[in-house]
């Protein structure tokens, strides 16, 4: 009977810092994606639609850059992670639904605040990103052989990348890195 209620109670702990984690992912991708780490770049004020995937992207200056896709794709990776642990009721279409409809969402954001593109690539490659990460998620499942531990597991990776990721925040906007930021 100890044992049951220990596990409800760790499950629940578990469950409380995957949802405070996710939320402060989703401010750090709003504010990377469409506040643009509060940089100021050229192509503001500009409102540009992209309805053809992968045309103007994959080649710069005659050469291919994969970069922005590759760097879309990971950004999004955390969404299908989140997803799988969070929403695990939900239908796979509807995960991959979500996907897309947070993608449309930050591409209608960015278009209406003039900071970026309505780009039909962002769109494909963010949605593959929470693609790939609900397919990780799945795989540390079945590696760890119970859903409370891969979340477990999941939450000390998202917790001290977190901290990474404010402390280097921080550090940019105190102008302590090597790196131009204002």
């Amino acid at each position: 009977m100890n044992l049951q209620k220990d596990l409800a109670n760790s499950y629940q702990a578990a469950n409380k810092l995957t949802r405070v984690l996710f939320g402060i992912y989703l401010v750090a991708l709003f504010w990377i994606l469409v506040l643009k780490l509060g940089v100021r770049f050229s192509y503001m004020g500009n409102r540009e639609v992209n309805f053809i995937p992968f045309g103007h992207q994959i080649f710069y200056h005659g050469r291919m850059d994969s970069g922005e896709i590759i760097l879309n794709v990971l950004v999004f990776v955390p969404l299908g992670i989140y997803t799988g642990v969070l929403f695990a009721p939900w239908s796979f279409w509807k995960k991959l639904f979500f996907f897309f409809g947070i993608s449309l969402t930050v591409e209608v954001i960015q278009f209406v605040m003039a900071v970026g593109a309505f780009d039909t690539t962002d769109m494909m490659t963010n949605t593959f990103g929470g693609l790939l990460g609900l397919l990780l998620f799945r795989s540390m499942e079945k590696v760890f052989k119970s859903r409370t531990k891969a979340q477990k597991y999941i939450n000390l990776i998202a917790a001290t990348g977190t901290g990474f990721m404010i402390l280097l925040l921080i550090l940019l906007k105190l102008d302590m890195l090597p790196i131009r930021y204002r």
